[in-house]
C-alpha cells in the first residue's frame, strides 16, 4: 500500500507537466493552422487580382498592380524601319 501511495504522489507532477505541454502543443497547432489559412487566403487573393484588368481593379477600389509596361513613343517604329 505504501508503494502505491508513493507512486501516485510521484506521478502527479509528471502528469501536470504533460498537460501543460499538451496545452502548448494545442496552442501552437492552432496558431500554425491559422497562419496556413491566412497564407492560403492571401495567395488566392493575389491570384484573383492578377487576372483583373486595370479598369476592373479601379471598379473594385484596388490600386493598380505595378506591372511591367512597354511604352512605345510616337515615331519609334518609323525610326526603326528607317535604320533597317
Amino acid at each position: 500500500m505504501a508503494h502505491t501511495e508513493t507512486h501516485a504522489a510521484a506521478s502527479a507532477p509528471i502528469q501536470q507537466v504533460s498537460e501543460s505541454r499538451l496545452n502548448n502543443i494545442t496552442i501552437l497547432t492552432a496558431a500554425l493552422a491559422a497562419a496556413v489559412r491566412q497564407w492560403r487566403r492571401a495567395a488566392a487573393r493575389q491570384r484573383g487580382l492578377a487576372d483583373l484588368t486595370p479598369d476592373q481593379l479601379r471598379d473594385i477600389g484596388q490600386p493598380e498592380i505595378n506591372r511591367p509596361m512597354l511604352e512605345v513613343k510616337a515615331g519609334l517604329i518609323t525610326n526603326l524601319m528607317s535604320m533597317r
